[in-house]
């Protein structure tokens, strides 16, 4: 009688776990949400089935047992336990479609949910939310010297929840590259990918870092390799690019500069040719035969500039003379002529 009763009441319990799930089966909720650390996180249940709902309970289950997180009751209305409070909302004010939003989640309210709802005469209607947690800092991506000029060494590292993809992508070029990773105190993971770039003699060589963990856009950062220096002679480096840039643009300023001289020399010779040619043509005699210099005042003797005057002054008196004899001879003649008029 013993062995019939056991089988009678597992057999029982068989049928009410398959008859549970059906009834299960009625709420649409999501396995699992992702949140990033310090954002909100929503969790849904929906009744398919129009029920006579009395009361929805949200639980987070813990490794101990199962806390009450928040009720909505028919009579009673919402209410949120105090532990949550200003952690926890209501979202969707209604029993046959609940939701909460958790705020600024963090590492303590990762785990799993639970949405039950207290229906007559099916009894509890019982869903589970997964909340998983991810975050992503980064990338930091670094470049640096090798041992050999033609090498340089490219680091790239993320930090995340779960443990984030790091990859280095260069433009035709195909990189082997090793990947460590580290767990952090926080429950973060951080990812470190190197890989060793030869480097390009002709242009500069762009790579690219993209990390990304599940349920979060893709994120990268990228920088410019130079191209490789090249050793002169006298051993300094020369940047192959940079330096025939420079090349050119030493030229170019040469040729501009020469252009300008020239055009000015060409100008002043346009502008000074015609002016002496036409001297040239109108007064030649001026130019074959120089005018006469005379010695400046300055260089006479006293007794030079006393013998002009004296000079002067007998020119003066002769002139004086002749005019008083022409005045004369004039007074002469006037009474002959009146005489002979008479006559």
């Amino acid at each position: 009688m013993n062995d019939m009763a056991q089988r009678a009441l597992i057999l029982s319990l068989f049928v009410l776990t398959v008859s549970q799930k059906g009834l299960n089966s009625v709420i649409q909720t999501q396995k699992t949400v992702a949140a990033a650390v310090g954002e909100q996180a929503c969790l849904k249940c929906l009744l398919i089935q129009t029920k006579e709902v009395h009361q929805v309970t949200w639980q987070k289950i813990l490794p101990d047992g199962e806390r009450t997180v928040a009720t909505d009751n028919l009579h009673f209305g919402q209410r949120v336990d105090p532990y949550f409070s200003g952690k926890v909302e209501f979202r969707d004010a209604g029993l046959q479609n609940s939701s909460i939003v958790i705020r600024n989640v963090t590492e303590q309210d990762e785990g799993y949910y639970r949405c039950m709802f207290n229906t007559y005469p099916d009894g509890a209607l019982i869903a589970t939310t997964c909340l998983k947690l991810y975050e992503l800092h980064g990338p930091v991506l670094h470049v640096r010297e090798s041992n050999f000029s033609e090498e340089v060494i490219v680091f790239c590292s993320a930090t995340g929840r779960p443990a984030p993809t790091v990859t280095l992508n260069v433009l035709h070029h195909k990189l082997n590259f090793s990947t460590h990773s580290f767990k952090n105190t926080n429950g973060t993971v951080t990812v470190n990918t190197t890989c060793l770039l030869m480097r390009s003699y002709d242009n500069s060589t762009q790579v690219e870092c993209e990390v990304q963990v599940p349920s979060v856009p893709l994120k990268k950062d990228s920088v410019m390799i130079p191209a490789v220096q090249l050793s002169s002679e006298d051993g300094s480096k020369v940047d192959t690019g940079s330096n025939v840039v420079g090349i050119t643009l030493v030229i170019a300023a040469v040729v501009i500069v020469s252009l300008v001289v020239l055009l000015c020399f060409l100008r002043r010779k346009l502008l000074n040719s015609p002016i002496s040619w036409c001297k040239n043509k109108e007064d030649p005699e001026v130019i074959k035969t120089p005018l006469p210099t005379e010695k400046p005042l300055m260089n006479r003797t006293p007794l030079m500039h006393q013998q002009d005057e004296q000079e002067g002054l007998r020119q003066q008196t002769s002139s004086v003379k002749k005019m008083f004899n022409f005045i004369k001879q004039a007074s002469s003649r006037t009474p002959q002529c009146k005489k002979t008029q008479t006559l």
